[in-house]
């Protein structure tokens, strides 16, 4: 008969913040979605924006919705991660949603644009950054009007800001061409595993008996 030892396991994995970023349009809410519905451990902290709530969005559930004065009040009291002035409004993560779910060891994914990633890079140099790209010009142009949630003026903003997004990407852990949400969720889903793996992540010891 062979013994063989049993592996005991006194540790747990540190969790992790995730950032994805890439320029308006290249589908990053819906890869969040789907990420969300895969991952167990997975939690999507809501970013703070200024702009006008659309028809389909929800307050709570897709943005937290203030007023300028509202979010220059709570960047005052130190309230946020990281935040930033993009096409005219204010966009930011608070802290306390991230504490929050970092306590109750849950990953937490950001999307955020790529000045808050460079903030959160410096705040937390193991977070964990991917960058979407569009399989080309052509289609990030059609993802844009087709979203119909624009007008041809704010469509060239969000395409002149793409350009000067898409030289940033270099600076990020990981790319990920979004052709198919099916294929780009795939391929993050290895991202955060291989990332949990990862040695420096462990918190604890391992023995056999």
């Amino acid at each position: 008969m062979i013994i063989r030892p049993e592996l005991k396991t006194h540790f747990e994995c540190q969790p992790m913040v995730i950032i994805i970023s890439g320029p308006s349009g290249v589908g990053k809410g819906v890869i969040v979605k789907e990420l969300l519905n895969k991952e167990s451990k997975l939690a999507f902290s809501i970013s703070a924006i200024t702009r006008q709530r659309r028809n389909n969005e929800i307050e709570g559930k897709d943005y937290l919705f203030f007023s300028q004065e509202e979010f220059q009040k709570k960047i005052e009291n130190n309230e946020f991660l990281e935040w930033a002035f993009v096409h005219g409004n204010y966009y930011g993560t608070l802290k306390s949603q991230v504490q929050n779910f970092l306590s109750y060891q849950y990953d937490v994914l950001l999307d955020i644009d790529v000045q808050g990633a460079d903030k959160i890079k410096k705040l937390v140099p193991d977070s964990v950054s991917i960058f979407l790209l569009p399989p080309s010009w052509a289609e990030l142009e059609t993802r844009l009007k087709l979203r119909g949630t624009d007008d041809n003026c704010e469509i060239n903003k969000r395409l002149n800001r793409a350009k000067e997004e898409l030289s940033y990407f270099k600076n990020y852990d990981y790319w990920v061409i979004n052709r198919t949400p099916e294929e780009t969720v795939l391929c993050i889903c290895q991202i955060i595993n291989a990332e949990r793996h990862k040695i420096n992540r462990i918190k604890g010891d391992i023995f056999y008996d």
